[in-house]
């Protein structure tokens, strides 16, 4: 009967009555093993099953060389520069990075950064700098514009993504879950008597997480008792008279919208910020002044990440998954100065 075990490479030694080093050295192609040994060996690591864990043997490897350290693996953040676009990624990605850097350290690891389209860093480029450096673990921060990593011989790699979605290739995800944390914001605000709420937010933003913002908040008109609709703005580009038109023509009695500069134009309009009218950041990382908002928690994205990488990695699941799945975890709701309290209507 076969065992329902994962072979090993002693497991295989004592079934072929080798010694352990001659096994070993004969499915790493190292050594001076009889080639006829070498495929008897190989033939039956595939009859059994055997795949090599790379993570194990770096983890000895820098044992040896060590003499019994404290093992740090290492994992790979890769970016993207987008020719598409004229601003690089910023904050939100540090902060991933920051998360995951930490969490990492917790399990042994080390995290160290990587942009494709910097400083001639191809996506082959990186992938041989990756395979010469044994590392396996590949974080992949978010692109505004859908990725293409299939240049990567994932068969190497463990992976995820940190944001929703990624069909070159389609990898495990871990992200914000943005219809939920709109669902329960737009709650909390008709719990404090707000019933006209607006919602301003460019196009491609929603895009890029699927609408589920819009569709969280389109339910939420037509589904909570006295509230009355108001239509969304969702711009290819902000611009402030397109705002302005709007605001002044359906008055919202909050807004909710990424950036902070939103709260000027509704003072132009006459409306007092929050005596008139309200105001919620949905990212609070691009506020640029006291508001009231939702925190997307970049760091805990990455850690939980980080989690989820190192996990692959200890399983020896490398390449591309057969059901890629999606980690969500919702934002957190943050006090602030653009709101009326709680209980004041």
């Amino acid at each position: 009967m076969k065992s329902s075990r994962a072979p090993t490479v002693r497991s295989l030694a004592r079934e072929l009555g080798l010694s352990h080093t001659t096994v070993s050295d004969a499915l790493r192609g190292k050594g001076r093993v009889d080639p006829a040994t070498v495929a008897r060996v190989q033939a039956a690591a595939r009859e059994a099953g055997y795949r090599r864990n790379p993570l194990a043997a770096a983890v000895m490897s820098e044992l040896r060389r060590s003499r019994g350290a404290t093992f740090r693996g290492v994992l790979a953040a890769v970016d993207l520069l987008e020719p598409q676009r004229s601003d690089p990624h910023g904050v939100f990605h540090s902060e991933l990075v920051e998360g995951a850097r930490a969490r990492a350290a917790e399990l042994g690891f080390k995290v160290e950064p990587f942009v494709v389209g910097v400083a001639g860093l191809t996506v082959a480029r990186l992938d041989g700098i990756l395979r010469s450096r044994g590392i396996h673990g590949v974080l992949v921060l978010p692109s505004w514009y859908p990725p293409d990593w299939t240049e990567l011989d994932w068969s190497r790699y463990a992976a995820v993504y940190t944001d929703y979605a990624i069909d070159r290739p389609p990898l495990h995800c871990v992200c914000c879950n943005h219809y939920r944390s709109m669902a329960l914001l737009l709650a909390r605000l008709a719990a404090r008597g707000y019933r006209r709420p607006g919602l301003f937010i460019d196009r491609g933003r929603d895009e890029r997480t699927q609408r589920r913002f819009s569709a969280a908040f389109r339910s939420f008109q037509e589904n909570e008792p006295g509230i009355e609709a108001v239509p969304l703005l969702t711009p290819e580009n902000r611009r402030r008279e397109e705002f302005e038109a709007w605001f002044r023509r359906y008055r919202p009695d909050v807004v909710l919208s990424h950036f902070t500069e939103t709260i000027d134009w509704m003072e132009a309009c006459g409306a007092k910020v929050p005596a008139r009218a309200g105001f919620v950041s949905l990212n609070l990382i691009y506020r640029d002044r006291p508001c009231a908002g939702l925190d997307q928690q970049p760091r805990e994205l990455g850690a939980r990440a980080a989690e989820l990488l190192v996990a692959q990695l200890q399983r020896n699941e490398l390449g591309v998954p057969e059901w890629p799945t999606t980690t969500t975890i919702a934002a957190r709701w943050v006090e602030g100065p653009t709101l009326r309290r709680p209980g004041r209507t």
